[in-house]
């Protein structure tokens, strides 16, 4: 038990970098920012997996360590445990009066008359009579196995606790992906369907739980002050029989009201805004593109990205490369001008306006490395191979021209919506284990393991000295009011005498 207490203290020490430091399975680009902004500590704590604690070794070691010392705590205490269940009640003892709680009186009746009156007032006590010297009997009685039941079952829920997470996490996944609520759809058949992916341990992403979700709009209600009221994404599903009969089910989905759906969860995670931005090249050729922009405040939602587009009927490579645009900037829902700045005074699309600069060369896009949608290459630009061609503000409807006779223009803003799918088999499991933690823990810190004994010793004329003694195993705080109140039952005389 003490080395279980002391892996309990590690396990919390160890979980505490994972609360303070940024975490790479959550956030990776904080995971970078922090190491360079570091130096030698950082690349030193990465090192030793302070950045992924819940999954480094020494936590998994704790982790491990702890289950083990658990099973040989319990072990032990549970054949105790049956053991005392059979045996019997400890005899008693000589002299009852030298117990915390003792009382007694001398009655009219017989030895036999005073036992069965306790044997009726006992009942529901484990209890045992027995004869003793001199004509005595005595009952030795007790009471409260249920608190070292209850201690049993808190720590086997512990256990069944740490077996249910660390099985979640073999086999759990978690996914988020952006959906527009423009009617477009999402469906769980595959981990390139997602923008971020984190399977568990056993999982290779192969055999996820299908389903599809469609977003038709998003509500989002503000107070006066800007601050969130109600978000509600108004979305169809489909899943099992469904999927081949192309039923669709309306759900409404908020921030506290998953969807549960094929053995998964989907969150509402957050909210955005999407600018739709057309190029129309001086040969009359058109495209347009929604791509969602990330919001860099959260309170008025003033977003910023990068809308990137191809060149089109251009098939050479290296002149391709000349010619991407890039619309980068910021988008405030409802514009706020400060001079020629452009910020946003609340969250709700009012007064949608951006303030874009428009990009042309090589935008990187084919390098073959990864980078974000919401920025531009900045090696691009520093190698002066993405220059700046154009700068302003502009309002729904509004186009930028540039030197060479390409029109830039903004037509509008959409919504998008942020979603989360969960996955965890165990997590039934969990909050079963945890509901017996706190009824296990219930029962050992209310219920009071106590002893009682009653002995009656016959005397001349038919009188019988009857003597109470009571002994609280573990805690004798409350044990005597309910001691007195036995007691005084037992030491009363017989009715009708």
């Amino acid at each position: 038990m003490r080395t279980a207490l002391i892996l309990l203290f590690l396990l919390a020490l160890a979980a505490m970098p994972g609360a303070l430091l940024p975490q790479r399975s959550l956030n990776p680009p904080n995971v970078r920012d922090y190491i360079a902004s570091h130096g030698w500590w950082g690349t030193f704590l990465d090192r030793l997996q302070f950045f992924d604690v819940y999954g480094s070794v020494w936590f998994s070691a704790i982790y491990l360590m702890l289950f083990i010392s658990l099973v040989g705590c319990l072990l032990p205490r549970t054949f105790e445990y049956a053991k005392a269940l059979r045996a019997q009640p400890v005899l008693t003892p000589r002299n009852l009066g030298r117990l915390p709680h003792h009382e007694t009186a001398t009655l009219d009746g017989a030895p036999a008359d005073v036992i069965a009156k306790a044997r009726e007032r006992l009942r529901g006590w484990r209890l045992v009579e027995r004869e003793e010297a001199d004509g005595a009997r005595s009952v030795s009685a007790e009471r409260g196995y249920l608190r070292e039941t209850g201690n049993l079952v808190f720590h086997f829920a512990m256990l069944g606790l740490i077996v249910a997470l660390a099985l979640g996490k073999m086999f759990n996944y978690e996914g988020q992906v952006i959906v527009k609520a423009d009617g477009s759809e999402f469906c769980n058949s595959g981990t390139l369907n997602f923008d971020s992916f984190r399977p568990g341990l056993r999982v290779d992403g192969t055999d996820l739980s299908p389903f599809c979700v469609r977003v038709n709009e998003f509500d989002a209600d503000y107070l006066p002050t800007g601050q969130a009221d109600m978000f509600t994404a108004k979305i169809d599903y489909q899943a099992g029989d469904d999927l081949t009969s192309n039923t669709w089910r309306p759900y409404d989905l908020q921030v506290n009201s998953p969807l549960r759906t094929a053995g998964d969860r989907v969150y509402l995670l957050g909210h955005g805004y999407a600018p739709t931005f057309t190029i129309k090249w001086p040969g009359g050729e058109e495209r347009e593109q929604t791509i969602q922009w990330r919001p860099v405040d959260n309170l008025t939602l003033l977003s910023e990205g990068a809308t990137k587009f191809d060149p089109p009927g251009v098939t050479d490579a290296e002149e391709r490369r000349k010619r991407q645009l890039v619309v980068t900037g910021l988008l405030a829902p409802t514009a706020l001008l400060h001079g020629s700045l452009l910020t946003s005074s609340f969250p709700d699309l009012r007064d949608p306006a951006v303030a874009v600069d428009v990009l042309r060369g090589d935008s990187g896009l084919d390098t073959g490395r990864g980078q974000s949608i919401f920025e531009v290459d900045q090696s691009m630009i520093d190698a002066g191979r993405l220059t700046k061609v154009a700068r302003q503000n502009l309002k729904p409807g509004e186009a930028i021209t540039l030197d060479d006779g390409t029109q830039v223009r903004f037509d509008g803003v959409e919504r998008w919506v942020s979603l989360q799918v969960s996955h965890d088999p165990t997590q039934v499991w969990v909050l079963v284990s945890a509901v017996f933690m706190i009824l296990g823990l219930g029962a050992s810190l209310t219920v009071k393991r106590r002893r009682l004994w009653v002995r009656a010793v016959p005397q001349d004329e038919g009188r019988t000295v009857v003597e109470v003694g009571g002994l609280a195993r573990t805690d004798q705080a409350g044990y005597g009011e309910e001691f007195r109140v036995v007691a005084a039952e037992l030491l009363s005389p017989r009715r009708g005498t």
